[in-house]
């Protein structure tokens, strides 16, 4: 009874398995009559059952169904374009059964390649599918195209993302796929497209790709860098990015744009030491780059080194005369320094001042004086600083009445 249940069993596999085979047959028939959608039904079943015996076979006439498809699409198409006719036809289904076919053929070619029952391979599809896709691939890039001018992103990428990637796919075994002349501005269009999604990792990855053209590279550059930095979440993440920054500035030295993220980067809280450090390195590179000689001044001017950003802020001013702002700040630190000079001279009873000490800080404040009405003629509208107040305490501790009172009509109105 039991051998009689266990043979009856092994029927049912049996005829399961036939069924499934059977499938595999009748789509292929369906596609040879050009019933094409039929087809598809017909054969999907049969693509993930795990009676069907052939699976290499199954994904053979999949692909050439889906490859059907596109050449139906293709046909109406070019008809349209003799014609000057706008006859309508599925645009969409053309493109997707392009990308439908490259992928069942490369999942064929992954059966294709599996070892038989004895356990040896025997490769039936690669050398027409792979001739076949060879030439057509390319296809897959105008249907990402259609999806990406239809604003549908994550399928462009994926279309985009098959073309590149299918490159290494054993399916195109012995066929030369180095010479590629899509690959570079494929591989920028998934970075671009990925960064929109905020998808950073493959915008990162396929930037970089796209950057190994020299052609693409500065444009590439971009995606790659602002995806790391937008992307980043940890330490390493920033870290990362600054290093990739670093690595543009130091190939591209005269690119603004690199040590401006650069500058950014340093001029976040906490990183006053990093962006000393940075502007060191980047005065001994290149010393005269006025804006590193400001960056270095304002390090200083707000850690109270008053001389030392004074001094930068000279040699910045020295680059260009008319840098208001670091003639600005220099006057405003010569004017801290009057105050911290005024404090430390005097009596520490009365708090007055000896004519001797007085004179000294009355030397350092006509010095920032002069520093301050420079701003004032370079932007006398206050447009890049606001100098009036600065000026107003120091024509009040020098004992200008008339200017001080100038000043203070002006303090609080911009």
């Amino acid at each position: 009874m039991k051998r009689i249940m266990m043979m009856a069993a092994l029927a049912v596999m049996t005829t399961a398995a036939f069924a499934q085979d059977d499938l595999v047959k009748s789509a292929k028939k369906l596609c040879d009559k050009g019933e094409l959608e039929e087809a598809v039904k017909t054969i999907t079943p049969a693509l993930t059952s795990d009676q069907t015996e052939d699976k290499a076979e199954a994904w053979n006439v999949m692909s050439e169904i889906q490859y059907q498809i596109f050449m139906k699409g293709q046909a109406a198409e070019q008809a349209n374009k003799a014609n000057n006719s706008t006859t309508p036809f599925d645009t969409a289904a053309m493109h997707k059964a392009m990308v439908a076919s490259l992928e069942a053929a490369m999942k064929c070619d992954e059966y294709d390649r599996q070892p038989n029952a004895k356990g040896k391979v025997k490769i039936r599809f690669r050398e027409a599918n792979g001739k076949k896709f060879f030439i057509s691939r390319p296809y897959v890039i105008s249907a990402g195209l259609y999806e990406y001018n239809n604003k549908n992103l994550p399928e462009a990428i994926k279309a985009w993302k098959l073309y590149i990637d299918s490159a290494e796919d054993p399916l195109f075994t012995g066929l030369d796929m180095t010479k590629d002349q899509y690959r570079s501005e494929v591989c920028y269009y998934i970075g671009l497209s990925s960064y929109n999604i905020k998808d950073y990792a493959t915008a990162t990855k396929y930037a970089k790709m796209a950057a190994q053209d020299s052609a693409k590279a500065q444009e590439a550059n971009e995606i790659l860098l602002f995806a790391q930095k937008d992307g980043a979440k940890t330490k390493e993440d920033s870290l990362a990015y600054l290093a990739t920054v670093k690595d543009l500035h130091s190939k591209y030295p005269d690119e603004a744009r690199y040590f401006n993220l650069l500058m950014d980067y340093y001029s976040k809280p906490g990183r006053q030491a990093e962006m000393k450090q940075w502007t060191e390195e980047e005065i001994a590179k290149d010393p005269n780059n006025k804006m590193t000689w400001a960056l270095k001044g304002e390090v200083e001017m707000n850690t109270g080194k008053w001389d030392d950003a004074v001094e930068s802020y000279k040699k910045a001013a020295e680059l260009d005369p008319t840098f208001v702002q670091v003639i600005f700040n220099t006057g405003v630190c010569l004017n801290q320094k009057a105050i911290e000079l005024k404090d430390k001279l005097a009596d520490k009873k009365t708090g007055g001042l000896t004519p001797d000490n007085a004179s000294k800080v009355k030397a350092v404040l006509a010095e920032a004086k002069v520093y301050l009405e420079k701003s004032k003629e370079i932007d006398p509208n206050r447009e890049k600083v606001d100098w009036a107040y600065p000026l107003y305490q120091i024509y009040y501790n020098l004992g200008d009445k008339a200017k001080a009172a100038e000043m203070e009509k002006l303090v609080g109105n911009k």
